[in-house]
């Protein structure tokens, strides 16, 4: 990641106007190919607006908007899932490979002081194991689950942060 990139990231709450550009990213098939574990229908608005809602309307989730030179790149967010909390992300295809999902990734660590935070990632994305393991994360697991974007079982790493 270069300098300028680092410079250009940035967090904040997530705000109305956000969500239809995280519904937009949500309808990439490439990126719902690389998150493995999506929505069953990423097309259904209303399942998304739904989703969306219960998510800002609980106060044990934290969640960010990532915000790069300006524009709405993604969200991270901290929740709690099988008895542990987790961190997750999502960025916008264009704005893959850039050094801005470890940037903001980092910056909410340093935001969520809660240890140990667990995360989880497809065998194959490369780049997200690469991104939390940058960010201090460390394989400590493995796991399957079905997946709606690929109809199928994956194989994902569970990683844990301290």
């Amino acid at each position: 990641m270069n300098n300028n990139s680092a410079h250009n990231v940035r967090l904040r709450d997530v705000i109305e106007t956000d969500l239809p550009l995280f519904y937009e990213n949500q309808q990439d098939p490439i990126a719902n190919y690389m998150a493995v574990f999506t929505a069953k229908d990423p097309s259904d608005r209303k399942a998304f607006d739904a989703h969306w809602s219960k998510i800002l309307g609980d106060e044990t989730i934290t969640i960010k908007t990532i915000v790069y030179a300006g524009h709405v790149a993604g969200s991270v967010s901290c929740f709690e899932q099988f008895g542990q909390l987790e961190v997750t992300y999502w960025l916008g295809k264009e704005y893959w490979g850039k050094g801005i999902a470890t940037k903001a990734l980092s910056e909410f660590l340093d935001h969520v002081k809660a240890r140990p935070l667990c995360a989880r990632a497809a065998k194959d994305n490369i780049a997200s194991i690469r991104v939390l393991e940058k960010c201090g994360f460390q394989i400590c697991g493995e796991d399957k689950g079905f997946s709606n974007s690929r109809n199928h079982e994956v194989e994902e790493y569970i990683l844990k942060l301290g």
